[in-house]
């Protein structure tokens, strides 16, 4: 094969990925998106030209990463740079593994490997330092929910397995003889077809049933570059939320939502009901007794003398002492005490630096969306906010949003609705706040668990158990929306068990790897 069609397959698988990428993307061309590199790398087995292949995988990869995700770079750039080198290096890693059990062990065990060690890697980019799970492949059907309603079962892997698998039987259907093309093409339709059929009956029988909620939404809509961390108090935000939710007759709702950092310039934990912000939503709140509010805040912990610290402890320039930044959602209900959420899923080279040890040298690169420079502190586990009559929120922030097994966490410990506060304007108007949005669809589906979302802008909504949205707002605009949501305490397979797709897949991996390897032998 020349070195052009190498380039020309390379760049339009790329092309094919960037092009079904929600949002905007034609999605069902994630069916054919691999083929032009799985084209590649069988001509690179057949005729032995191994050496080149690591660099065209990696241009695939790096085309489609930067093509989706470029707008990191507008919070940081290098953060953003970070990601899409690094992420491109490790599925080209995952892409050559694959490879090379390909050309040892013949077509079933080498296909098998790619499904093998792709689920593995996207399970394992959940759960390091590194990971930057946007581009799970499965988070492509976010757009269209109908046809993933099976993910209650499955979650977003299951999806991932689906696309891989799809991508395979059409690549060897293009180098099958003529005599065995309709038998495959079969196989491909039946593999495309039942999962949407079963996912459409699930789609139209599935009924939301349960005490439901009244929940507000505020969008106060503050320019988080040139308002947010200099222009405005962090009094004027809350009043600017508290007018919103006003619009919306708070005297007959539940809850309140205000986003992410949505008291901006920091509050010590340790003195909380003495500023003067939380005495403002305290007597917000007790003119509305029945209401909750859940509002994002930066907050700081003092360690004390003989406290263990974190590994993203920080020490006072001018006294002794360390603290800890925290990226946070308060709960505030009449005459009870606050309740506290870090977030803990943060943007690895944008709001933390990953394994600071190896890449302490990059820290200066990390910001907090909420402002604070370097990395922030996180709580080792998510928990719940529980309110007075026994309802059970989910209190997510920002990123932490796209990690299903996480979120099913929540739902573990008894969550029967999640609250997602975010502050897309970070991103500008790219497909980054678009993308955020579309993705809380599937852990609707994955949880069945409506969904409430505030952002500061970007996108704020509702998004009920079958991952419908019943209403957003415009981006870049001031706004507040209320809808009546439906709790829910049954747990989905996947909220009981996770991503066991990954866990199955990466025990595998020894098996798959001993079974080639004697496989050679023998042939040898």
């Amino acid at each position: 094969m020349t070195r052009n069609k190498k380039l020309f397959l390379s760049v339009f698988s790329a092309l094919l990925l960037w092009a079904c990428w929600p949002a905007g993307g034609f999605t069902s061309l994630v069916f054919i998106s691999l083929v032009p590199l799985l084209l590649l790398e069988h001509y690179a087995v057949k005729d032995k030209t191994n050496k080149t292949l690591f660099g065209y995988t990696y241009l695939t990869f790096l085309l489609w990463n930067g093509a989706t995700t470029w707008w990191v770079c507008n919070a940081t750039l290098g953060g953003g740079l970070f990601a899409i080198y690094c992420n491109a290096l490790f599925m080209t890693v995952v892409f050559q593994l694959f490879h090379v059990v390909h050309r040892r062990a013949g077509d079933v065990l080498g296909y098998s490997s790619l499904i093998i060690f792709w689920l593995a890697f996207e399970y394992l980019h959940l759960h390091w330092e590194l990971s930057w799970p946007w581009l799970t492949l499965g988070n492509v059907f976010s757009t269209q929910p109908m046809w993933v309603q099976w993910y209650e079962w499955t979650g977003s892997l299951g999806g991932s397995l689906w696309i891989l698998s799809v991508n395979i039987l059409i690549t060897q259907w293009l180098l099958t003889g003529e005599e065995k093309r309709r038998k495959k093409m079969y196989s491909i339709l039946l593999l495309i077809v039942i999962p949407c059929a079963v996912s459409a009956i699930r789609y139209y029988t599935y009924t939301e049933a349960g005490k439901t909620i009244r929940v507000i939404s505020t969008q106060p809509n503050i320019d988080p570059y040139n308002e947010k961390f200099s222009g405005m108090s962090n009094e004027e935000q809350i009043i600017r939320v508290l007018q919103l939710a006003n619009l919306e007759s708070p005297d007959s709702a539940d809850y309140i939502l205000a986003p992410e950092t949505a008291i901006a310039n920091s509050l010590w934990e340790s003195e909380l009901e003495n500023y003067s912000e939380i005495k403002l939503l305290r007597s917000y709140i007790k003119a509305y007794p029945h209401v909750r509010l859940i509002i994002g805040a930066s907050t700081n912990k003092l360690y004390a003398s003989d406290e263990k610290l974190s590994a993203t402890a920080r020490r006072f320039t001018q006294q002794d002492g360390y603290y800890d930044s925290y990226n946070t959602a308060l709960f505030i209900q009449s005459e009870k005490p606050l309740q506290i959420f870090h977030k803990s899923k943060l943007v690895p080279g944008v709001e933390r630096m990953p394994y600071p040890k190896i890449f302490g040298f990059l820290e200066k690169l990390s910001i907090n969306m909420g402002g604070t420079s370097g990395s922030l502190g996180v709580q080792p586990e998510p928990t719940v906010f529980i309110s007075s009559d026994s309802v059970v929120t989910a209190p997510v922030i920002c990123y932490e949003s796209i990690y299903g097994d996480y979120l099913a966490e929540y739902v573990r410990k008894g969550a029967q609705w999640i609250a997602v506060i975010t502050n897309d304007g970070w991103w500008g108007n790219t497909p980054g706040y678009r993308q955020h949005f579309q993705y809380a669809r599937i852990h609707a589906i994955e949880l069945r668990r409506d969904i409430a979302r505030s952002a500061n802008t970007g996108i704020s909504g509702f998004i009920n158990q079958r991952g419908d949205v019943l209403q957003q707002t415009p981006y870049w605009q001031e706004a507040v929306i209320r809808e009546r949501i439906t709790l829910n305490n049954q747990k989905t397979v996947y909220a009981r068990y996770g991503d066991y797709i990954g866990v199955i897949a990466a025990c595998l991996i020894l098996p798959l790897l001993l079974t080639a390897f004697l496989k050679r032998r023998k042939s040898i």
